[in-house]
């Protein structure tokens, strides 16, 4: 389960929704010094993983942004594949396989 936004909400919501030796992945941080509330016992139980996404230094997204910008890294070029929300499904699988893509974008209204 990946949880998209910083709200605690959609956090707890995924804890209670992952399924039994799943994992939650974090992409989004809440504001500092928010504390997740973990139900100890059905972490246990479960065998639930949890994990952040890699988050770069602020002075790394200011050098990003600013090339991008300056357009001295082509990022356009690197979008592989666009699928629609149906495709969900395929785009995940072409991550995975790491083969036939390098940015998988998902468009909810394609």
């Amino acid at each position: 389960m990946i949880v998209c936004t910083g709200a605690l909400p959609a956090f707890t919501q995924a804890l209670q929704s992952v399924d039994k030796g799943g994992t939650v992945l974090f992409f989004a941080p809440t504001e500092p010094g928010v504390n997740l509330p973990v139900p100890v016992n059905d972490f246990w139980r479960n065998g639930i993983t949890l994990m952040p996404s890699y988050g770069a230094a602020p002075m790394d997204l200011t050098a990003a942004l600013d090339l991008i910008r300056s357009r001295r890294v082509p990022v356009h070029e690197m979008i592989t594949h666009r699928l629609g929300l149906a495709e969900t499904g395929k785009g995940f699988q072409l991550v995975a396989g790491a083969n036939e893509s390098l940015k998988v974008i998902i468009e909810p209204q394609r």
